[in-house]
């Protein structure tokens, strides 16, 4: 039985949510996640999923899958220090690391986790944290979790970058600065400015870490944004997540070898959490091995979204300053950008609706994700769907 000061709690606050449209809805996928879905039993083109290669449910990588699950079980059994280290786990750090150009590498159980257990392992209580403003949930919890003092930085603005350097580091108040920032913001499509960054970190000797969730597999023929802009020998740090471009689960943190050994005995999450499942290894393996052998699914993906990207366009729509894949359709009110998505689903495209928090109060929006496995026809089916409810709702003219 819930207590009274918990019902009363959650009354209040779900219905002030409901009320100003910002209460989230969960739609259940009956199969796959692929280009195309099933929800209540209704096939709907999908530009909600983060599987920008197709690779959730790709043969190849499925098989790998399989095969890693028989070999070595279901589960590793064990957090990593005990004995859920399995050879799989070794070669997978291996291979990331060959992959994002470092020496060394440190899987998690998700990306999350690594800024959880990545941030606070290095920044301590004394120290001083420069953060755009932008930055994703996990870094911004990572971050309070490590007890450094956190200094936000405007968005993408290095004059404001190095003022604040500048002045963290001649106040002699802190004993090590860090610059952190994503390096493909998820909700504009926008790409950190990562040469900039290392020559403002390099003049003031800043630890400089990139969050590249959205970027792995996308950005740099797939290997991320910090190898876009060649600079994997000038970012201290490099996450990112397994589920996205990679399409299976998990994370990693990319560096030093030291800073990997550091990680290995001091990062939260990895200390006493479970390891990955065996599976998820395999297939993340494939996936990369994919990626450095089929350039042409990157090529694809782009292909894709760069045209989808300038079909709305032409029939008017407002997609801000995306650099990336990712496609938002900015709509402004809340309570309409909920309602524009309703629309697109029931008119046969599934796309979500991100609202206040995860975007700024009036910056309400649609976010679309194509993906290599779309096909032309879909997306061109997709466009006239957007044509037709942006008139409906009075957003084209």
């Amino acid at each position: 039985m819930t207590s009274k000061q918990l019902e009363e709690f959650l009354d209040f606050n779900l219905n002030d949510l409901e009320s100003r449209g910002l209460l989230n809805t969960i739609d259940v996928v009956e199969g796959g996640n692929g280009p195309v879905i099933t929800v209540e039993g209704r096939e709907l083109i999908n530009f909600a999923s983060n599987n920008y290669l197709g690779f959730a449910t790709y043969d190849d990588i499925i098989a790998a899958d399989i095969a890693a699950t028989e070999k070595y079980g279901a589960g590793a059994g064990a957090v990593r220090t005990i004995n859920g280290t399995l050879d799989i786990h070794r070669t997978l750090e291996e291979k990331l690391a060959e992959f994002k150009g470092t020496e060394a590498a440190i899987a998690f159980q998700s990306g999350f986790n690594g800024n959880m257990g990545g941030i606070p392992a290095v920044m301590k209580k004394g120290d001083a944290i420069l953060s755009d403003e932008l930055n994703h949930a996990s870094i911004i919890d990572g971050c309070r979790l490590s007890g450094a003092k956190i200094i936000r930085v405007k968005h993408q603005d290095m004059e404001d970058l190095e003022a604040k350097a500048k002045e963290a580091t001649e106040s002699g108040e802190y004993n090590k600065i860090m610059y952190i920032t994503d390096g493909v913001f998820s909700m504009d499509g926008d790409v950190a400015k990562i040469d900039e960054i290392v020559k403002i970190a390099e003049k003031y000797n800043l630890i400089t870490y990139v969050d590249d969730a959205h970027g792995t597999g996308v950005m740099g023929h797939g290997h991320g944004t910090v190898k876009h802009f060649g600079m994997q020998d000038h970012i201290d740090m490099q996450l990112g997540t397994l589920s996205k471009g990679i399409g299976v689960v998990g994370g990693y943190i990319a560096g030093s070898g030291k800073l990997i050994k550091w990680l290995k005995s001091q990062a939260r999450p990895f200390l006493f959490s479970t390891s990955l499942t065996p599976g998820a290894a395999g297939a993340i393996i494939k996936a990369i091995e994919l990626i450095e052998t089929k350039p042409e699914l990157v090529d694809r993906l782009w292909e894709n979204a760069n045209y989808f990207k300038s079909e709305l366009k032409r029939i008017g729509y407002d997609i801000g300053v995306s650099e990336t894949p990712i496609t938002p359709v900015i709509v402004g009110d809340e309570k309409l950008a909920q309602q524009f998505s309703k629309k697109l689903i029931e008119n046969g495209v599934y796309v979500k609706p991100i609202v206040y928090p995860t975007v700024p109060l009036g910056t309400g929006r649609v976010r679309n994700m194509p993906n290599a496995s779309h096909t032309k026809e879909m997306i061109d089916q997709a466009i006239t769907i957007y044509e037709k409810v942006g008139k409906e709702l009075g957003i084209l003219k």
